[in-house]
């Protein structure tokens, strides 16, 4: 009996424990917040202080001083793309070049006109956080400066612990290629989000994304 009582007790020990770290306010996925990094300087500097993440995004950068001027004095929400974005755009294309028979072409000879329409689509007008796409369950389009090319922004939020959306949210990042036919689209995610700067709020894109939002080779392979 005493056995009994004994394993009782522990049992209902335990499954006290597990209930209450069952408990919503416990939690770490269903009180998750989109914690806004603060950055104390423009997104230029931000993305400076970060090497071996963004030196072909500031390469590219560095041959646009109008975007350069954006990231460092205008209010802007940018898509930011790391290094193997860049990469993997720029193996395909050489590949597909020496297929042909045609010499490379990489990030600093790029035809600048078609370097500039593509990079553009990653910098938004207006400096938004994530809770500002939220409210709505199919995302709000928005507009790039300079091109003012139509992109499309949804927020999405993950399942964790058990609790249906109660996990952390991410960005969806389209381009719509004038459509409104999703299927049409090429969408992109975010591996973070809501990184404060005096003038701008970053998002940073998933490694897997290709730059150029599939048109890298198309529009460069001439």
């Amino acid at each position: 009996m005493k056995l009994y009582k004994r394993g009782l007790i522990l049992l209902l020990a335990v499954m006290g424990l597990y209930l209450s770290a069952c408990k919503k306010n416990d939690s770490p996925y269903y009180d998750y917040t989109n914690t806004i990094q603060i950055f104390k300087g423009s997104a230029m500097d931000y993305l400076k202080s970060k090497p071996n993440t963004f030196d072909s995004l500031l390469l590219v950068l560095n041959r646009f001083p109008e975007l350069k001027d954006s990231l460092t004095n205008q209010q802007i929400t940018l898509f930011a793309p790391v290094n193997e974005n860049f990469a993997a755009s720029v193996k395909y294309l050489n590949q597909t070049r020496k297929v042909a028979g045609k010499t490379p072409v990489y990030l600093a000879t790029a035809d600048p006109t078609e370097l500039l329409f593509m990079l553009s689509k990653y910098i938004v007008r207006g400096n938004r956080i994530a809770n500002a796409y939220t409210s709505t369950v199919d995302g709000v389009s928005v507009t790039t400066i300079g091109i003012n090319y139509p992109m499309h922004i949804k927020a999405v939020q993950a399942n964790a612990s058990g609790f249906v959306g109660g996990g952390a949210t991410t960005l969806e990042y389209s381009d719509m290629f004038g459509s409104t036919i999703q299927l049409d689209w090429i969408t992109t995610n975010t591996d973070a989000i809501n990184i404060k700067t005096d003038n701008a709020t970053i998002n940073i894109l998933t490694p897997l994304h290709s730059f150029g939002f599939n048109e890298f080779t198309a529009r460069l392979d001439k």
